[in-house]
């Protein structure tokens, strides 16, 4: 049986999609750290980021270069912050975290609460950075 996040990447659960491409799909956590938190998850459901072969790891990795970019250009900030944590939910991924500061990359900080709206808002604009780029 299909997990969350596959169920997420096949369309049958909605999402706030910020990225996609035939093998990774971009969308934005749903208890986000900062404005433009947003996870990276291969297609395929495996559930350890290290269980990836190399080739599908690396194209992981580029893939989520290229969100980065798009959520830089949609939040300007000093950086993109990456982090793999993973016990929460049993499928491989990456979260993209827009940081001025270390500290925005604190797990046991307070989670934003965003309207729809402005989640929907926060999607598009990274969205249409990513499209931009033409990736």
């Amino acid at each position: 049986m299909a997990g969350i996040f596959a169920k997420i990447a096949a369309g049958e659960i909605p999402s706030y999609k910020c990225a996609e491409s035939d093998k990774f799909y971009a969308f934005l956590d749903i208890n986000p750290l900062v404005k433009g938190h947003t996870l990276v998850i291969p297609r395929r459901e495996v559930d350890y980021i290290f269980d990836l072969d190399d080739d599908e790891l690396a194209e992981m990795v580029v893939f989520a270069k290229h969100v980065a970019a798009a959520i830089k250009k949609a939040f300007p900030c000093r950086k993109v912050g990456m982090a793999v944590l993973g016990l929460e939910v049993p499928h491989a991924h990456i979260h993209l975290i827009p940081m001025q500061t270390e500290k925005d990359m604190n797990f046991a900080n307070p989670k934003l609460k965003l309207a729809d709206d402005e989640m929907a808002a926060v999607a598009a604009r990274i969205r249409e950075n990513f499209e931009a780029e033409g990736k």
